[in-house]
């Protein structure tokens, strides 16, 4: 087996109307695929799809996984997710070698990566 990379990152939210306007703000644009069970925004080549939530969750959504979307200005992206609506859950931080992260909750409480990568190429 070889892995391919990633390909798709998923967010489950108990409004998918309401969540597909706010990733389209944030985004900047809409998504490819439009549909009741799935939307899907194609983001630089990844998926960020948003699926409906059987119940709504509490802000006790599992932390133990988070994907960090690369940006070029983390603080900027952050305070941008923070004017829409978004939750800080890690603030901006320096993790060495130029490398720095931040991570937000969406109004879903979901758990958005934001990183800021020098070193990191894509082949």
């Amino acid at each position: 087996m070889k892995l391919l990379g990633l390909r798709t990152t998923i967010y489950k939210v108990s409004d998918i109307d309401k969540a597909k306007k706010w990733y389209s703000d944030f985004l900047g644009f809409e998504p490819y695929f439009d549909e009741p069970y799935y939307i899907g925004f194609n983001v630089a080549g990844y998926e960020l799809g948003l699926q409906p939530e059987e119940e709504a969750q509490s802000t006790e959504k599992s932390d133990s996984v988070i994907t960090y979307w690369g940006v070029e200005n983390v603080s900027e992206s952050y305070q941008l997710l923070i004017s829409l609506g978004a939750n800080s859950h890690e603030e901006p931080n320096d993790v060495g070698g130029g490398i720095i992260v931040a991570s937000l909750k969406d109004p879903w409480y979901n758990i958005l990566g934001l990183i800021y990568n020098p070193h990191f190429r894509i082949d």
